[in-house]
């Protein structure tokens, strides 16, 4: 384990592959609060930035878990880092309005390409280049439920074969587990 740790990458399930398609979904809350808790335990340890592509699902739910934590922890920074020129352009206008909305609030904002997309090459570029300006990476991931994120953690993996580099997993017993400490912390509460 890296004692200091400075730069953290997130990323895991889009949306869409969790079959959440409303920020309303109670599933949304207890993400959010697996994440936060993980922060917290990597705030204690050092961390200043936490980056981001803008992904919707985890990483834009996780830019919005940061931007609550900067209240509290005002040296936390977001950066957010696209893959391409564009990116999201495409997407709905509820959609476009939650990105621009981290993005206005964001420490940091880029690209890792001045092109708009023109190929996977440019998704698998701003791959390592976020893993290689970070010194860990939490994903919301759960090898029982395959996704896009099995390249992120095919990347991690082989970079642990040469780097000390940190992964920490949210899976989906870790969130069941979520659930089921925020029922017993709510019925203690009342």
């Amino acid at each position: 384990m890296i004692e200091l740790l400075r730069n953290l990458y997130i990323s895991g399930y889009r949306s869409y592959e969790l079959g959440v398609f409303s920020d309303d979904d109670p599933h949304v809350t207890f993400i959010k609060l697996a994440i936060k808790e993980r922060l917290i335990q990597d705030l204690d340890r050092g961390l200043e930035w936490v980056l981001i592509g803008g992904q919707l699902g985890t990483e834009l739910w996780a830019g919005q878990v940061v931007l609550e934590l900067k209240e509290e922890y005002p040296m936390l920074q977001l950066g957010v880092i696209f893959p391409y020129q564009d990116f999201g352009r495409q997407w709905n206008e509820k959609n476009q309005s939650l990105l621009l909305s981290i993005t206005q609030a964001a420490d940091f904002v880029t690209h890792t390409s001045k092109e708009k997309y023109q190929n996977p090459g440019q998704l698998q570029a701003h791959q390592v280049f976020m893993i290689e300006h970070t010194q860990k990476t939490l994903l919301l991931y759960d090898k029982e439920y395959p996704g896009k994120s099995q390249y992120d953690l095919d990347l991690i993996l082989k970079r642990q074969e040469t780097k000390d580099y940190e992964l920490e997993l949210i899976t989906m017993f870790d969130l069941q587990d979520t659930v089921e400490q925020e029922s017993l912390r709510n019925q203690i509460d009342y």
